[in-house]
């Protein structure tokens, strides 16, 4: 996963792998073709061209299986993001526990008694050992209270055991006492006292049982005495962990109930980091808590790497998932590890191999039984980098490839497929293809994969999620990837692997718009998104059965919407604003004058008026925004002047602004002011580009019907045509279990009317007459589900009586359902 900027957000067209104008080469379903009766020209699994038809129809050839459906097609992507770990799925209670989250005591709090003078500071003269360099410093004249809120409060449950745990020394002879207490308010639910503190660092352990629930506690430490005290590690788990593996057991059940077929970790950006001394490194993460270096996280935090390498191997054991690793490849988001260095990057890949699946005799592999596991982990999959493409990432490929194969090679090695490319010298053996947009541009590639060159590498969809026009994560975009997932699921001979992104979310700590599975310190609630992902892993089957839908399909409407200005990482200002109609009429003016009536701001920016000219001073925050116009706007030609300020990148200029969440823009200065491109979905006409820093720069944008023209400086940069999806109401995939003989049939409905359709199961065997149904829908497209109404959206099962013969069905609107009809073996 990536920032959710302007080259990483938009969708990555493979358009060296597809080819829509001939049958896909090794197609195992292109010799079926002939074989569908009434269809003509149809390709299987495809929809009839747009046209109204009198009554949808839906046909499974039961008796014509087709490829296997992958056992790894369905798995999970967890990325240290939204403090899902830290402040989640990692059951520390305390927050910066080992006060290395900043130059000042984050997080703690130290309150004195009336008249006592007592003051805390970090200290590193001493240092606990020499990997955990900071420790807190505490003088006293008297008494005082520490107290940590942890992650938005701490979830104290009565009768529950909790495991604190602190080094201490002391210093300039301390004489006094410790007490630990669990509060919430005056009330006091656990508490212990510390004894035996000397002047070595030595650890304390006490075990307290809770008395009370609450889930925003705190923990304090009192002090009374005089003297230095110093404090490291302070610690405060629950005893009750999933499996027992130190986990937080409502989320490692919600993840497992996935039925992930494989575990991709770490990320994501947190592999590139920001730059290569904030980059992922596995070798940090292991060992005894307090000897794992916490990191900076690109998402805005501490990452104390509670769970690290050999917890998410074990992890992905415990799930009875494949472990797939994404190492770094020597590339960061801002700068890239010299060639003749690489070797160390290598290595360290070579050595993530041996410490999962290496002997006990070999050095990684005696670690790892050390660490408590002798048994190898089995790892068969490793990522090559995240989101990385171009020459840079092409020359340090076959560096990785050419070591692991002669070393290791029944080890998959899995490339990333970047903006239109992957690296083909050497062939990798998977491509990592992530998309993330609208939900009506998933119902739009639920056919991708059709025609997919089937003699190329397999694909790992590692990331995709509906993330703009869809609230906080509502059914209607869970709609659009379940129809995408009908695609992936037809064409599972080329698709190996695919999972939604992200996993998780702390609900308090927020920094990517929409996730699977939200929760705070007691609570959790996944999204429609989440069931979507849920039914189709429990009801996988096993071999593809050929699928025609026909359905009623119409165009997208021609685009329109208002206007924009916005920056990405940068300070900009803008200002002689115009918005003309073809026959020159003017449809907005905006001189800034005096304010900036008739404009909304959006994102983390700060926008005033200065000197004629509307300024955004912030260069720290992505995705900020000032939006105008008519939503009805369709075509005009839109003016203006740009200054950059300051920062990494250039500025944006937004038009078809139908929404708030649109991406409909010209990013000029864009991939670290690299290039321009019109971004529609996914990036158009991408060119070399620079944006200066204090240069005023003349801005057009001309909009005709689906013509898109943009001059800068008056030379014309971009002449490009968008294309109308056409809208298809109807999806669907089917499947045949060995274990059961079910038929599985999958249907999305995307329309806001319920379709009576037809469903003819073509040469199945006798069947029962009663089905399962499950189906997924609401009484609006736009609900969502939240921590006060976590099943708002949730699937719901019947019986349906299944004649013998065609029969038909009603899928409600706006629904995903799933139909188990058994049948014989």
């Amino acid at each position: 996963m990536e920032l959710m900027k302007p080259n990483r957000e938009s969708s990555k067209d493979a358009v060296d792998r597809t080819s829509p104008l001939r049958p896909p080469l090794g197609n195992p379903w292109a010799k079926l073709m002939t074989r569908l009766p009434l269809f003509g020209l149809l390709l299987v699994g495809l929809q009839t061209p747009p046209h109204a038809l009198a009554a949808p129809r839906i046909t499974v050839l039961a008796d014509q299986p087709a490829h296997r459906v992958p056992p790894t097609l369905w798995g999970i992507f967890f990325e240290d993001i939204n403090l899902s770990t830290d402040g989640g799925l990692y059951p520390e209670l305390v927050r910066n526990r080992s006060f290395e989250d900043g130059d000042q005591p984050v997080s703690w709090t130290l309150t004195s008694a009336a008249n006592a003078a007592n003051e805390f500071t970090l200290d590193s003269s001493r240092p606990l050992n020499p990997l955990n360099r900071r420790s807190l410093r505490v003088r006293l004249q008297g008494r005082a209270t520490l107290q940590n809120d942890g992650y938005y409060g701490m979830n104290v449950v009565q009768d529950h055991r909790y495991a604190f745990r602190v080094a201490a020394r002391t210093a300039d002879g301390f004489q006094g006492t410790v007490s630990v207490r669990l509060v919430a308010g005056t009330q006091t639910l656990a508490s212990g006292q510390l004894s035996g503190l000397s002047t070595s660092w030595k650890y304390h352990d006490l075990e307290l049982t809770a008395s009370g629930t609450h889930p925003r506690a705190s923990l304090k430490l009192e002090l009374d005495g005089q003297g230095t005290l110093f404090l490291d590690m302070v610690s405060l788990t629950p005893r009750v962990t999933w499996k027992g593996r130190g986990l937080r057991p409502d989320l490692a059940e919600a993840m497992a109930a996935l039925r992930p077929a494989f575990l991709r970790f770490p990320g994501g950006c947190w592999v590139e980091g920001e730059d290569l001394s904030r980059m992922y490194n596995w070798k940090k993460t292991l060992g005894q808590p307090d000897v794992r270096a916490p990191l900076l996280n690109i998402w805005g935090y501490q990452a104390t790497h509670g769970i690290g390498y050999h917890e998410y191997l074990q992890m992905a054991e415990d799930l009875g998932a494949e472990p797939l690793f994404c190492i770094n490849a020597g590339m960061s988001h801002r700068e890239n590890v010299p060639l003749d260095h690489m070797h160390q990057w290598v290595q360290d890949a070579l050595d993530a191999v041996e410490y999962a699946n290496g002997p006990t005799n070999s050095v990684w592999g005696s670690l790892r039984a050390q660490n408590g596991h002798p048994a190898p982990f089995h790892l068969k999959y490793l990522e090559i980098g995240n989101e990385h493409g171009g020459r840079a990432y092409r020359e340090r490929w076959p560096l990785f490839v050419d070591a692991l194969r002669a070393r290791y090679p029944e080890i998959q090695l899995i490339a990333n497929h970047w903006e239109g490319s992957y690296p083909r010298d050497p062939m990798p053996n998977i491509v990592d293809e992530h998309y993330y947009d609208t939900p009506d541009w998933f119902f739009g590639q639920a056919h991708r994969y059709d025609t997919y060159d089937r003699q190329g590498p397999k694909i790992f969809v590692g990331e995709y999620a509906v993330t703009r026009n869809t609230g906080l994560g509502n059914l209607r975009g869970a709609l659009g990837e379940a129809a995408f997932m009908t695609g992936l699921e037809r064409n599972c001979d080329v698709i190996a692997m695919a999972a939604y992104a992200p996993l998780f979310c702390n609900a308090n700590h927020k920094r990517w718009p929409v996730n699977l599975i939200n929760f705070d310190s007691s609570r959790w609630f996944g999204i429609p998104s989440y069931h979507v992902q849920k039914l189709f892993a429990e009801h996988r089957g096993s071999v593809t059965l050929p699928t025609t839908v026909e359905a009623a399909s119409s165009l997208e409407p021609l685009p329109s919407g208002g206007i924009g200005v916005g920056t990405w990482n940068t300070s900009a200002e803008f200002k002689d604003v115009r918005v003309t109609a073809p026959d020159g009429k003017v449809l907005f003016a905006s001189d800034f004058s005096r304010d900036s009536q008739g404009w909304r701001t959006l994102g983390n920016g700060r926008w005033s008026v200065q000197d004629g000219a509307l300024r955004q001073q912030s260069a720290e925050h992505d995705f900020v925004r000032a939006l105008t116009g008519d939503r009805s706007w369709t075509d005009y030609t839109l003016e203006l002047k740009a200054r950059k300020l300051a920062g990494r990148e250039g500025f944006l200029i937004l038009f078809h602004n139908a929404d708030d969440e649109d991406r409909t823009w010209w990013n000029l200065g864009g991939w670290e002011n690299a290039r321009h491109g019109v971004e529609i979905g996914r990036t158009l006409d991408p060119k070399s580009g620079h944006i200066e820093t204090g240069r005023w720069y003349d801005v057009k944008v001309q909009i005709r019907g689906l013509h898109v023209t943009c001059w800068l400086d008056g030379v014309q940069i971009h002449d490009v045509q968008r294309t109308r999806q056409t809208f298809r109401t109807l999806f669907a995939s089917a499947t045949r279990e060995d274990s059961t003989g079910d038929l599985i049939l999958k249907v999305v409905n995307s329309s806001a009317s319920s379709l009576d359709t037809e469903i003819s199961l073509a040469g199945a065997k006798s069947r029962a007459a009663r089905a399962q149904a499950i189906v997924l829908t609401s009484s609006d497209p736009k609900d969502e589900n939240t921590l006060d109404e976590p099943t708002k959206v949730a699937p719901k099962t019947t019986l349906i009586d299944v004649p013998q013969g065609p029969w038909t069905h009603t899928f409600p609107s706006h629904s995903l359902t799933i139909l188990r009809v058994p049948t014989v073996k």
